[in-house]
């Protein structure tokens, strides 16, 4: 397992992230700042680069491009103290692993870091195939650690949601981006899904679509959602039955979390829609 190196060894964020991966025995060291993460990485390899939280976004790529020069292979998770859409974009063509903007939560970052650092097929997950400050609609490939990368810029993109719905919006992405890769793909590297991001004056918007021959309702008597009965439980012992892992709540969790959820007819595509309040 490659090393991760902390920039901002004198903030208190960076110190948590550093205590969360040591706890997780994985090797680190911090940087006191940009130029010392620059020589440390000219002496020893480091396979995980984590930027200091003071720092912008637009500073963070300039030293990527620094760093890349030094050690290609290097995965960047930028923290920074806000963003823009088009911050977010620029991160996403960089090929940065993934992007946090307050507030932080050390363990997330640890986490990502920590699965980053041993994870040689990230470089071609995220594929762009449209970027505006607006819309941006990409094809990943259908891995979990992807669907954890990609939830990174997409909870960035979608900073006019106040925070509790934000996260909640978030929450719902993930369980339809986990039910795509799972159900529509079989977590087969090798098939692709797409996501787009849409910002209106109203409303947030994802659209995903998978690859796989779609559902009908009725025939998913394994999920919460579809079933009927009194006991909120009795999908489970179906699940068991067919061998299926623990879970069956997702889609039922997504419904209750945005506005609007929104299938195609064969069912491998989704809209969730959270309206914004216009004050």
């Amino acid at each position: 397992m490659s090393r991760v190196l902390v920039i901002g060894s004198h903030s208190q964020m960076s110190r948590e992230i550093g205590g969360a991966l040591s706890a997780a025995s994985l090797p680190m060291e911090y940087a006191a700042g940009n130029a010392d993460a620059l020589q440390r990485l000219r002496i020893r390899s480091f396979g995980v680069v984590i930027t200091s939280p003071d720092s912008a976004i637009d500073e963070d790529l300039a030293l990527l491009e620094e760093i890349r020069v030094i050690r290609p292979g290097v995965k960047c998770i930028v923290l920074a103290h806000s963003s823009t859409p088009d911050d977010v974009i620029a991160a996403m063509r960089a090929r940065v692993f993934a992007c946090f903007t307050p507030p932080f939560e050390a363990y997330d970052v640890a986490n990502l870091a920590s699965k980053a650092a041993s994870d040689s097929q990230w470089r071609d997950d995220i594929q762009i195939l449209s970027a505006r400050a607006g819309w941006v609609s990409v094809r990943v490939n259908c891995r979990l650690i992807t669907a954890e990368r990609l939830l990174t810029f997409a909870k960035e993109l979608s900073t006019r949601l106040p925070e509790d719905t934000r996260q909640e919006t978030m929450q719902a992405l993930r369980e339809i981006l986990l039910n795509a890769m799972e159900h529509g793909a079989a977590f087969n590297a090798e098939q692709v899904i797409e996501v787009t991001a849409v910002r209106t004056a109203r409303a947030m918007v994802f659209y995903v679509r998978d690859p796989g021959s779609g559902f009908r309702r009725e025939s998913l008597s394994h999920a919460a959602i579809a079933d009927l009965s009194d006991d909120p439980a009795n999908h489970i012992i179906q699940r068991e039955e067919e061998g299926i892992r623990a879970g069956g709540y997702g889609l039922l969790m997504a419904g209750g979390t945005v506005d609007e959820l929104i299938y195609s007819e064969i069912g491998n595509e989704v809209l969730l829609i959270k309206y914004v309040n216009s004050d």
